[in-house]
C-alpha cells in the first residue's frame, strides 16, 4: 500500500518511520517532509489540488494528515467528494474541536466533559473586568489555531495585561478568545484513534511546553515528552474514561460528526480530578515521537480499522519500558531565530537511538537547521530515569550553532 503522510515536522518523521516499518520507505511518501525524512516531496499540503495530483500520480491509497491546518481547511471533505483515496482525520466540522477553542469548550459543556469554567469574548470589551474578578488567576486562549503559541497562563493582572496586549498586537482590536479558570496539578496527554463510535488509546504521555527548565518562560510547540506516565494508575484511568473520554465519544455520536482520526485529550489532574484543557484533532508533537515507538501494533492496521469499522475488534499491544524525547531548538526560539547552520554529530549516536527531524533541510548532502524545533532525540530504557540519562547522553553528541534544549525533560516534579 502506498501511503502519503502530510507535514514537515518531527511528528511526520515519526509517522513515516512507523509506516515504513511495514511498507518500506519506497511506499511511504512525506509531503513536504524535511531534510531527514526519506522520500520527501515538496508539495503544499494546503493546496488540495496539488496534493490530489501527487497522490493520483503515485497511486496513493491512504493519506495520514499530520498537522491541524489541512484538517481545519477541510481536506477530508475535499477528498471524500473528489476521489476514492482514503484520508485519515476528522472532517471540517469536527476539526473545529481544535480549530476553535470556544467551539471545543461549548462542546465539552454540552456533553458533560469535565473542564474548567470559562467565558468567551469577541473583543477586549468586558475582558479586563472579568479578569479582575478572577484576580488575574486564569488562562487566556486565542480562539483559533496558533501553532501552540496562543495560550497564556496568568497568575496576576499584570500578566493578563501582557497577554492581551500581545494578542491585540497580533490579531487587531477585535478577536475571539476565552478566559478559563486555571487548574493547578499534573498535566497528561491522552491520545486515541477513533472511528467515531469506538476509541483505542495509546500510552499516556507528558509534554513539556515551556521553553525553560522548571516550566518557566514562554509556551513553545513542545520541548520534549516522555511515556508512559508513572502516575497514570487504574484509578486515574477510570476517572479519565468516565469523565472525559466516554462523554466525548458520546458527544461525537450525538453531533453526527464524521470523525475517523486521532483525538488528543490534553488534561490537567487537579484537586477535583482530571479536567480537559483542550482537544487536538491530530497527534501531538512531540508526544508522537514517544508514543509511536512505544506502539507495538502496526500503525496501518490501526488506521485501517478506524476507516473500515473494525476498530472494536482490535486490541493494541505496546513495547515495554519508557521512552524519552528531548527537542533541540534554534537559539532564539520561539521568537526570532536564524536558520541554515550545519548539524554535527547525527552519525555519532548509538544504535537504537531514534532521531526524528523537525526543522531541517538537506543542502549538498549536508543537514542544516531550517526551523525553530530542529531535532528530536529519543531513546528507550526499562526505567524512566535510565531513558532520561540515555537520551541526554545522545543529545550531547549533536550540535549546531546556537542550539538549545531543556535539561529536565521527564523530571517534572508534578
Amino acid at each position: 500500500m502506498n501511503i502519503a503522510v502530510l507535514g514537515s515536522g518531527g511528528r511526520e518523521h515519526a509517522l513515516s518511520w512507523k509506516f515504513a516499518q511495514k511498507w518500506g520507505w519506497d511506499q511511504v511518501f512525506t509531503l513536504p517532509g524535511n531534510g531527514g525524512i526519506p522520500n520527501s516531496h515538496k508539495v503544499d499540503i494546503n493546496d488540495f489540488e496539488a496534493v490530489r495530483g501527487f497522490c493520483e500520480a503515485h497511486a496513493i491509497e491512504l493519506i495520514f494528515v499530520g498537522p491541524e491546518d489541512p484538517l481545519a481547511n477541510g481536506i477530508v471533505n475535499y477528498f471524500r467528494e473528489k476521489t476514492d483515496i482514503k484520508v485519515f482525520g476528522p472532517d471540517k466540522t469536527a476539526a473545529q474541536l481544535e480549530g476553535s477553542k470556544i467551539f471545543a469548550k461549548e462542546f465539552m459543556k454540552k456533553h458533560g466533559v469535565v473542564t474548567a469554567d470559562f467565558k468567551s469574548f469577541q473583543s477586549l470589551e468586558g475582558a479586563h473586568e472579568y479578569a479582575t474578578s478572577k484576580k488575574g488567576n486564569l488562562v487566556i486562549k486565542y480562539d483559533g489555531l496558533a501553532a501552540g503559541k496562543g495560550v497564556f497562563v496568568c497568575d496576576n493582572m499584570e500578566e493578563v495585561e501582557i497577554a492581551l496586549d500581545e494578542l491585540q498586537e497580533k490579531y487587531g482590536k477585535a478577536f475571539p478568545f476565552l478566559m478559563e479558570d486555571k487548574i493547578v496539578g499534573k498535566e497528561i496527554s491522552i491520545i486515541g484513534f477513533t472511528d467515531g463510535q469506538n476509541i483505542r488509546l495509546l500510552l499516556p504521555s507528558q509534554d513539556h511546553k515551556q521553553l525553560l527548565e522548571g516550566d518557566l518562560g514562554p509556551n513553545t510547540g513542545g520541548m520534549g515528552a516522555f511515556c508512559p506516565v508513572p502516575f497514570y494508575n487504574e484509578t486515574l484511568k477510570k476517572a479519565i474514561q468516565e469523565n472525559a473520554i466516554i462523554p466525548t465519544i458520546n458527544g461525537l455520536k450525538a453531533e453526527g460528526f464524521d470523525y475517523k482520526g486521532v483525538i488528543y485529550f490534553g488534561l490537567m489532574i487537579g484537586e477535583n480530578g482530571p479536567e480537559v484543557l483542550e482537544y487536538n484533532v491530530r497527534l501531538g508533537d512531540p508526544e508522537t515521537e514517544v508514543i509511536l515507538p512505544s506502539l507495538k501494533t502496526d500503525l496501518s492496521d490501526l488506521v485501517l480499522a478506524c476507516l473500515n469499522g473494525s476498530l472494536s475488534d482490535l486490541e493494541l499491544e505496546f513495547n515495554k519500558g519508557y521512552f524519552v524525547d528531548v527537542v533541540m531548538v534554534s537559539g532564539g526560539y520561539p521568537k526570532a531565530y536564524q536558520k541554515g547552520f550545519p548539524i554535527y554529530g547525527l552519525d555519532q549516536v548509538e544504535k537504537g537511538t531514534l532521531i526524528f527531524h523537525a526543522g531541517t533541510k538537506a543542502e549538498n548532502e549536508v543537514i542544516k537547521t531550517n526551523g525553530g524545533r530542529v531535532i528530536n532525540v529519543v531513546t528507550q530504557a526499562p526505567t524512566l530515569e535510565e531513558a532520561i540519562q540515555n537520551t541526554y547522553k545522545e543529545v550531547a553528541k549533536i550540535s549546531f550553532e546556537g542550539h538549545f534544549y531543556r535539561k529536565d525533560i521527564g523530571r517534572r516534579s508534578n
